[in-house]
């Protein structure tokens, strides 16, 4: 009998097709006694499965390389031939094997659990998440140890594709997708920045993710409907309800089809008011991907992904290549790049700091000015790599003036440098700030006189507003875009900025998502910024859109105090 199970969509599309069960090696590994006469050989067994792995993972960084596999699977693939050569993964592992007399597989996994005790401490969600790139390393090491293959099965002959349930899948695990006939995903765990989720979207496979126990529920072969768009995953459906998610999966990919028509054609309203679509990119891989879609130009650089995973920090030139590299590829286009942003955690350096509650503590510019030299070293590599293009800086998680002007001190220290060393740079790079604490949006003079330019960081914005952790499922329900506190803040932003000729952005997830184009719209909000895959979607509804028209409704929506009301005043907007 057919049952249907929700969980978070995070690739849209809908996919049919048969269950292939992906080991989760990490429940199958039991703890056993080694004699001293045998560790040298479970040393050498460990040693072992890291060259294998190794091995495995050079391969498949030379294949994205190649353009073998998507550019985004690259910089995954990187961060975790860096975890192999760490010495708190491999080393601290058998340093357990050598003093416990135990198993390989059993010294990785209470490794692991020690690593992803100090990632838990991170409060940046996508930092967070990156946890997931040790256990999914640990997992890979113990399939070798365990000698599990993880073969996907043959392409079917049925005309149905094949539909991943895994607990989790690794970018390594995905990039063998692209010889079978894989129609989607579906795990246990993950979020919206999750290593499913982002190479699901690269590939535009449905995906939903975040399930819990949907490994348990399905069998090997069984028949899946994955509702990407809707976040549900039918199992077991009959034929009428293949027959009409078949009618629905044959209209989406229609409309899919018909967006790519719009590429070059100006995100202009109906009006005739002019739209900025910018793209989120964590590396200079992504760009090809934003231009691809022909974007405006990058509206957030996360520059955080330089330095996280690695035992030393990325020097000036390392990072100058970096930014280099694109402001070149985007040619005349602006590039907002964000300075460093990151809580307090131990994946920097092998920093031991440790904070009661680090989603309040040293993160962001508070860590930057905390670490002055460090800070120093990114804005000079930034400043350097300003003559290759249109550069504008972006300081992170701004609360007080003093953090805006300590900030602006040391870019004319870093700027006063590079003239003494007669090196060239854009004297009129500008510098702009992320509002995402409650506090900035609702004392915004102190920002407008001192930047030119804001972002609103939504996510954050909303986290700090309601006091909500998404990522703690006993209260993600209660993170609501539409609350009518978030809209005020976001509102009297967007505003304001209009108010004093100070350009706004809008860069969290909220600038992404089609379901909040017109509120935002009609809000007075002219620059968006998203993952690239979302640009075309958000082209087609401000195409669609009449300024004058929902100008006057927002104004209405954002006097409301009531949730339910609010959200249906934003669904009869597209009406």
């Amino acid at each position: 009998m057919a049952f249907t199970i929700h969980g978070l969509p995070v690739s849209q599309g809908i996919a049919i097709g048969h269950v292939h069960l992906v080991s989760h090696a990490l429940l199958e590994v039991n703890h056993y006694h080694v004699a001293e006469r045998y560790l040298a050989e479970e040393l050498y067994r460990l040693d072992d499965a890291v060259a294998t792995v190794r091995g495995e993972l050079v391969g498949l960084k030379a294949a994205t390389s190649t353009g073998q596999a998507h550019s985004e699977v690259g910089a995954f693939v990187d961060l975790q031939i860096m975890l192999l050569a760490d010495p708190m993964l491999v080393d601290a592992a058998r340093e357990l094997i050598s003093e416990r007399r135990c198993n390989a597989e059993w010294a990785l996994v209470q490794q692991m659990e020690h690593l992803v005790e100090q990632f838990q401490q991170i409060e940046d969600p996508y930092l967070r998440e990156r946890q997931a790139d040790v256990v999914q390393v640990i997992e890979r090491l113990v399939k070798v140890l365990l000698g599990h293959p993880g073969r996907l099965p043959p392409k079917r002959r049925d005309g149905l594709g094949t539909i991943v349930v895994a607990h989790d899948l690794s970018p390594a695990d995905t990039i063998g997708f692209r010889d079978h006939n894989i129609a989607g995903f579906v795990t246990d765990v993950g979020g919206p920045t999750s290593h499913t989720a982002i190479v699901a979207r690269s590939l535009a496979i449905p995906a939903v993710v975040g399930l819990h126990h949907i490994r348990d529920l399905v069998e090997d072969d069984e028949l899946l409907i994955v509702d990407g768009t809707r976040g549900v995953v039918i199992v077991g459906p009959d034929e009428r309800i293949v027959e009409e998610y078949r009618l629905r999966r044959t209209e989406l990919e229609l409309e899919r089809s018909k967006l790519k028509r719009l590429k070059d054609m100006p995100a202009t309203t109906l009006d005739g008011e002019d739209v900025n679509l910018l793209a989120n990119i964590e590396g200079p891989k992504d760009v090809a991907t934003a231009r691809n879609v022909n974007v405006d130009g990058v509206g957030l650089y996360r520059t955080e992904f330089l330095f996280i995973g690695r035992d030393a920090l990325p020097d000036e030139d390392e990072q100058y290549e970096a930014y280099r590299s694109v402001l070149k590829a985007m040619g005349k286009r602006p590039v907002t790049i964000r300075t460093f942003d990151v809580g307090a955690d131990k994946a920097l350096n092998g920093a031991s700091r440790t904070e009661p509650n680090p989603a309040l503590g040293l993160r962001a510019v508070r860590y930057s000015l905390a670490e002055p030299k460090m800070f120093l070293t990114q804005l000079r590599a930034l400043l350097r790599a300003s003559v290759h293009g249109r550069l504008r800086i972006m300081i992170p998680m701004l609360a007080h003036a003093h953090e805006i002007d300590q900030s602006l001190a040391l870019l004319d220290k870093a700027k006063a440098e590079l003239r003494a060393e007669r090196i060239k740079f854009d004297e009129s790079v500008e510098i702009g700030g992320m509002i995402e604490i409650p506090a900035a949006a609702l004392a915004l003079g102190m920002f407008i006189r001192r930047l030119s330019f804001l972002a609103i960081g939504t996510n954050d914005l909303i986290q700090y507003t309601l006091a909500i952790d998404r990522s703690n499922e006993a209260v993600a329900h209660l993170y609501d875009p539409l609350h009518p506190a978030v809209l005020k803040l976001i509102g009297g932003t967007i505003q304001a900025g209009a108010r004093y000729g100070l350009p706004v952005s809008v860069c969290g997830e909220m600038g992404g998502d089609p379901d909040y184009t017109l509120l935002l719209l009609g809000m007075g909000l002219r620059n968006f910024s998203m993952h690239p895959a979302n640009v075309l979607e958000i082209k087609q509804q401000v195409l669609r859109a009449d300024v004058g028209e929902l100008a006057p409704k927002v104004q209405r929506i954002l006097k409301m105090d009531e949730q339910a009301r609010v959200r249906e005043a934003v669904e009869r907007l597209a009406g």
